[in-house]
């Protein structure tokens, strides 16, 4: 086997399934991952009907799923996993030691400054790669989780009900985990490798077999009690983790027939940009980029397909009395295939850490909430120039996007035809932005990324800078017109029942309107 053969095959993690990896031409960490998480769906279906709360007590739940999860991890990562397993136990011992009215702070700093070391070591000391499998993703996760718990036990341990919201209210811990309760809710199967990030009281009501009928007896009292879904059995799963397992095929295919045909380095290679024209460049650009979502499709997809099957996700009865299970849901594919603004795409992209940024800095900083926001996100990826190079960038795009929507966007509202040739432009304009903005993302490199840009003659930078600048001087405030108010109040705030009781499950691109953009 050749050298980069040899890079491309190993793993500190387990390699039985070598074999395989070698047949599908993918790497053996990826092969480890794709095997972990079609068990951890088997699991899960066996999970929900022989481990149900009505046959055995919830510890024996907590206990199975974080056995499970450790054996994912030690399969996919080998000796690598003590490292995500050493930050959870730090933490634990931190929430139970330390002053309960720092202990947010505590865990920030040690699960962040880990993280970040780790990030650090993957790019200094390994030169844009690793030895072997990236252990990164499910030490992302675990963070995620150690610090929300920790904001959220401080809320309820430290601050008095009326010195918080109503989101904040529903999630905050009023007592301190126990060890199991803490390994479980970090390291279960469910979503150990992948995520998605939720919250600790809904894991808790899901591993006590509590999750669904709180949810229903919500959904009724909202609707007056009128609907009887309180009333009713739990609603399966199967439907939407069939539903979610098809994408997940579909994802597959793509990756494997389109994505792995339009690589992401092919835009800076020498010889395209020398001898390629700008359409050229810029059109395999935006196929490139699009190309590469599905592999993310794929991978979240299944890791929401999994929790479902678990029992897991369940937010309520959508507006034509359907089960809906898209409580963990991390994104929503049509959102952000259609999305006809910069916002519209960050509501449906990576929607669980959009709640914990939200969580855990944007609703906590006394000032400079956005920049800070931008800070924590981007250490939290990682260290990768090319990371900070698409959070610059997206700067003066979302400034200007904003400048242009509230300067021209009213003239188009009253026609049909006006607005679907509005929604066209800005469909494309939004896609192409995404493009130009994600490339340096994927390609990480300084080198790279400044290679790239240049091939683009740094076009949006210079066109959303002269936007945001022209359209900021001539803008001037308008009064809401009739047709153009602001929007209601959400569903946490709306008074009336039957308001309530329509917004309770709505889709996931439009339950997200309070995220950072």
């Amino acid at each position: 086997m050749s050298e980069r053969e040899d890079a491309i095959f190993k793993t500190t993690g387990c390699k039985w399934l070598l074999p395989v990896s070698g047949y599908l031409g993918l790497s053996l960490d990826q092969v480890n991952f794709l095997a972990c998480q079609l068990c951890a769906l088997l699991a899960a279906f066996w999970f929900r009907l022989y481990l149900s709360p009505n046959h055995v007590s919830p510890m024996v739940r907590h206990a199975v799923a974080t056995l499970l999860g450790v054996a994912f991890l030690l399969f996919c990562f080998g000796w690598y996993s003590t490292h995500i397993l050493a930050v959870v136990v730090v933490n634990y011992f931190l929430i139970i030691k330390a002053d309960i009215s720092n202990v947010h702070r505590y865990s920030m700093v040690t699960s962040m400054g880990y993280l970040t070391a780790c990030h650090v070591s993957r790019v200094f000391i390994y030169s844009y790669g690793i030895l072997s499998t990236d252990f990164s993703g499910p030490l992302m996760i675990v963070t995620q989780k150690i610090t929300m718990l920790a904001f959220h036990l401080h809320d309820g341990m430290c601050k008095k009900s009326e010195e918080l919201t109503l989101e904040q209210k529903h999630v905050a811990i009023r007592v301190r985990p126990s060890l199991i309760e803490y390994l479980s809710y970090n390291l279960n199967f469910l979503s150990v490798l992948v995520g998605p990030c939720s919250n600790y009281k809904d894991y808790i009501d899901f591993i006590e077999g509590k999750h669904i009928s709180w949810r229903l007896k919500q959904h009724s009292g909202t609707c007056n009690g009128q609907n009887g879904y309180d009333k009713i059995p739990h609603p399966s799963p199967l439907n939407a983790v069939c539903r979610k397992l098809l994408v997940c095929c579909g994802c597959m295919f793509f990756f494997l027939v389109i994505t792995r045909s339009l690589p992401i380095t092919y835009n800076v290679d020498d010889h395209f940009v020398g001898h390629a024209s700008f359409l050229s460049r810029l059109t395999y650009a935006f196929f490139s980029i699009q190309a590469a979502r599905p592999k993310f499709y794929f991978a979240w997809t299944l890791a929401d397909a999994v929790n479902n099957a678990a029992g897991y996700g369940f937010l309520g009865m959508d507006g034509s009395g359907k089960p809906c299970w898209d409580l963990v849901s991390n994104l929503n594919i049509i959102g952000i295939e259609t999305a006809t603004s910069f916002k519209t795409f960050i509501d449906n992209w990576n929607i669980q850490t959009g709640i914990w940024l939200k969580t855990v800095c944007y609703d906590r900083a006394a000032k400079h909430r956005l920049a800070l926001t931008f800070i924590l996100s981007a250490l939290w990826h990682g260290v990768y120039p090319g990371y900070y190079f698409t959070f610059i960038t997206a700067i003066p795009i979302t400034i200007a996007a904003r400048a242009i929507r509230r300067s021209i966007r009213h003239h188009f509202i009253g026609s049909r035809v006006l607005k679907l040739g509005y929604d066209i432009v800005t469909w494309a304009a939004t896609q192409l932005a995404i493009c130009y903005t994600v490339m340096p993302f994927l390609l990480l490199s300084v080198e790279h990324t400044i290679v790239f840009y240049r091939s683009m003659y740094f076009h949006v930078h210079i066109i959303s800078i002269l936007a945001a600048v022209v359209l900021h001087q001539k803008h001037k405030p308008r009064e809401p017109s009739a047709t153009n108010k602001p929007a209601p109040p959400s569903s946490s705030s709306t008074s009336s029942p039957a308001a309530a009781c329509s917004a309770r499950c709505q889709p996931v691109h439009s339950n997200n309107n309070d995220k950072v953009n």
